[in-house]
């Protein structure tokens, strides 16, 4: 990915990330510097926290890439997988009932949500929910489509 142009965000845009982080993620961010990055080859609208790649947009919602959901621990909007599901998701592959062992309820259907793998607790992947967090265990169904994953070509980016 081949950076277009970086520029620092105003004050108020940053404001409107840390609330809607806080919001839908419990998240609050501890950073110095928020610049927003645009590719010549990718879509990816990224936002620098301190440098790293820590925010994206998605659909014009600020919300944290994988690296960012590492440094910055959700509290909600969290699902949790099984080790079955870990090389799956991981691959982008969208998340499917049979290997979710938790979820947030407070998920609604078309909710961002990260993708978290119970053994070690990192997370592995950016959703969407395609159901409410009370309906997503159980036997058979894709319950979130994959957005941004671990290995994908924004969380190799590196500045």
């Amino acid at each position: 990915m081949n950076v277009k142009s970086r520029h620092h965000l105003r004050s108020d845009e940053v404001d409107a990330i840390e609330s809607a982080l806080a919001d839908e993620l419990g998240v609050e961010l501890d950073a110095d510097s928020f610049e927003k990055v645009e590719f010549e080859d990718s879509d990816w609208d990224v936002v620098l926290v301190d440098g790293e790649p820590h925010v994206l947009y998605v659909d014009e919602d600020p919300f944290l890439t994988v690296q960012g959901a590492n440094v910055y621990p959700p509290q909600q909007h969290v699902i949790t997988v099984d080790a079955g599901a870990v090389s799956f998701v991981s691959d982008g592959a969208d998340v499917m009932r049979p290997g979710i062992t938790e979820a947030d309820p407070d998920i609604e259907a078309d909710d961002l949500v990260v993708i978290n793998e119970e053994s070690h607790g990192k997370f592995l992947a950016i959703g969407r929910a395609k159901t409410d967090g009370d309906d997503m265990v159980g036997d058979s169904g894709k319950v979130v489509e994959s957005i941004h994953h671990v290995g994908d070509d924004l969380f190799e980016f590196s500045v």
